[in-house]
């Protein structure tokens, strides 16, 4: 026999399941978030004055999508193809070209659309109306994302690491509005690079990208553009750390251009204490010397501490980041504080938890590379990477790099925009006379220019100061 109590614990067991199960019902039966009648406005609006509010639309990125409804989803891409064709809108052509079509009885008839003209007569609150059905369809976005992130999850998939960062994505990509942005970038970008051209024929624009701080260099890439990845690879102890730095200096101070770090190898105490000293020009080893600094030296480390605590730059010391990790900090940083620039030391020290990347270092070096440059375009902004080379150099005669040398190289050489070996000839030499004779030369052999030339860029390395400059070092006069 059932106790009483045990009766009715089982009774509330099962009226809990049913609830739960009707729930269940009730959140699938429920229709995903729509604006039906200030989508109706909104077409009625651009059918009574296309001139205005088609344009209107197409400004404010409106799509076939953001119609919950296929009947007005049909009628807007019939109403954006007269307007591009110039054909004038009025209602007889509208129902031949549906006709013509065969769409006529999908949107309900002429009957449909004579009410659909009529609905809206006033059509002062077309922008409210329009951000009705877009946010409408934001939610909807959500909605599909998040149903897509719970089936994947639920599906137990090995690659986590890879799922987590697909679902960022996904939902950045919903923030961004970035696929109704190529619905239209074909015509903005018509427009950009005709406009840069103007300016350019008119010497009011040098470059189109940001300048790096070496006259050469510039003029040879016109600058790091946005959505190019730039490698700058070297043997060690070339200085390859201090060249990137230098060029997010002078972009991140000089320029006053928000940009991140991400040092796989030093520290942010390291890395800022490089960037006060060398931009104060005062030798750091003075003080292992024992050389105390002078006035005008702390002056110049105060005023160099000032500009770089008030800059922009964002320092990420993580050892051996993976790419997942790094895209979602880029992606955040994108996002809250607008940065122009990402530098990265360096790309193989990086790694990635992919299933494919485990077995193959290869394999991972690709993955890397082609994620980085992927991130690029994603953001609209440069990459600096700076890459390893192998030991090919110090098999040849001079120590002269090549884009061969690069290890991993088919991917890098791929993915990268423009790839520059960093050489110091004092490195390989073979005794102290050669080595005096060649300190402080250095050159960047710009190996790889997707937009522009080739060639060997002259530099001068000041040890002490880690600082590369433009231009070979000056000669010192005969004689003296």
């Amino acid at each position: 026999m059932i106790a009483p109590d045990q009766a009715n614990a089982s009774d509330s067991a099962k009226i809990a399941l049913q609830q739960s199960q009707e729930a269940k019902v009730d959140d699938v039966m429920r229709a995903m978030p729509h604006a039906l009648g200030p989508e109706k406005s909104i077409l009625s609006s651009m059918l009574q004055n296309p001139t205005e509010h088609i344009s209107t639309a197409i400004e404010e990125k409106l799509t076939r999508a953001h119609f919950y409804l296929p009947a007005h989803a049909i009628i807007f891409d019939l109403l954006l193809e007269f307007f591009e064709k110039n054909i004038q809108v009025e209602l007889v052509s509208l129902v031949q070209k549906l006709i013509d079509k065969g769409l006529l009885e999908s949107v309900g008839g002429p009957a449909a659309l004579t009410e659909l003209y009529s609905y809206a007569p006033n059509s002062g609150h077309f922008l409210t109306h329009l951000n009705f059905v877009k946010d409408k369809y934001t939610l909807r976005c959500i909605i599909n994302s998040c149903n897509e992130a719970i089936t994947g999850a639920f599906d137990n998939p090995e690659d986590v690491p890879q799922l987590l960062d697909s679902v960022e994505t996904a939902v950045l990509a919903i923030r961004e509005n970035s696929e109704v942005n190529r619905a239209v970038t074909v015509k903005s970008a018509v427009r950009d690079v005709m406009e840069h051209f103007a300016a350019l024929v008119s010497d009011e624009k040098k470059s189109q990208g940001f300048m790096m701080g070496y006259e050469v260099l510039d003029r040879m890439s016109g600058g790091l553009k946005p959505g190019e990845m730039f490698i700058i690879a070297a043997r060690p102890s070339m200085g390859k750390t201090s060249f990137m730095m230098n060029i997010v200096e002078h972009i991140c101070i000089d320029q006053q251009r928000p940009a991140m770090v991400f040092s796989c190898e030093m520290t942010t105490f390291q890395i800022v204490q490089r960037l006060i000293f060398s931009r104060a020009r005062y030798k750091f080893s003075d003080l292992s010397k024992g050389l105390k600094p002078q006035k005008k030296d702390l002056l110049s480390i105060k005023r160099a501490s000032e500009e770089i605590s008030n800059a922009k730059l964002f320092i990420d010391d993580t050892a051996s980041i993976t790419i997942n990790d790094l895209r979602a900090k880029a992606r955040r940083k994108k996002r809250d504080e607008d940065i122009q620039l990402i530098a990265i030391d360096y790309l193989q020290l990086m790694r990635s938890l992919s299933k494919q990347a485990a077995n193959s270092r290869e394999r991972e070096i690709a993955e890397i590379s082609s994620g980085l440059k992927a991130l690029a375009k994603e953001l609209n902004i440069p990459v600096i990477v700076l890459a390893q080379l192998n030991r090919g150099p110090e098999g040849r005669s001079g120590g002269t790099p090549r884009m061969s040398d690069l290890r991993e190289s088919g991917s890098i050489e791929q993915d990268a925009d423009m790839v520059g070996l960093l050489y110091r000839s004092a490195y390989y030499a073979e005794n102290n006379e050669e080595r005096q004779e060649e300190e402080g030369k250095a050159e960047l052999l710009l190996a790889k220019n997707r937009n522009g030339e080739t060639g060997s860029i002259p530099l001068t390395f000041i040890a002490p100061l880690m600082r590369f400059e433009t231009g070979a070092p000056a000669q010192e006069p005969a004689g003296a």
